[in-house]
């Protein structure tokens, strides 16, 4: 009896793992909380903050069905979004900077990017399905 009962609990483990892999393929809208974040400048060593010290978002919503990012103060295009098997790589500008924002497809994990010619600032963060 107890051999079936754990034998059921992998299989219930299994398919819930599954399930939760597909909520970050890029089919459902996902909020993202940025945790950590580096400031980087030509010529100096990058300098690691909090994302609302540096003036950076700390929530991202993430709308693929209309293709934008919303944050507190604006709503962005998702310029492209390129999906495989490990990702979900989205490509957008605002404000003179360019931004890359990668989503790991099995866990949530985020990655931000934002650059121009003179600054760069890298976010680390997570994202969970709305």
């Amino acid at each position: 009896m107890k051999s079936s009962s754990v034998c059921l609990a992998i299989l219930l483990s299994t398919v819930a793992l599954q399930v939760g892999a597909a909520d970050f393929d890029g089919s459902k809208r996902l909020v993202c909380a940025t945790i950590d974040a580096h400031a980087c400048d030509p010529g100096i060593a990058c300098t690691r903050s909090l994302p609302a010290d540096l003036g950076l978002p700390k929530f991202l919503t993430l709308d693929f069905d209309k293709r934008v990012v919303v944050g507190p103060a604006r709503t962005t295009p998702m310029l492209s979004v390129n999906k495989d098997a490990d990702q979900v790589l989205i490509l957008g500008n605002e404000m003179g900077f360019g931004w890359t924002l990668v989503v790991d497809s099995a866990d949530g994990e985020m990655t931000l990017t934002i650059a121009n010619r003179n600054d760069a600032f890298v976010l680390f963060g997570n994202c969970t399905p709305l």
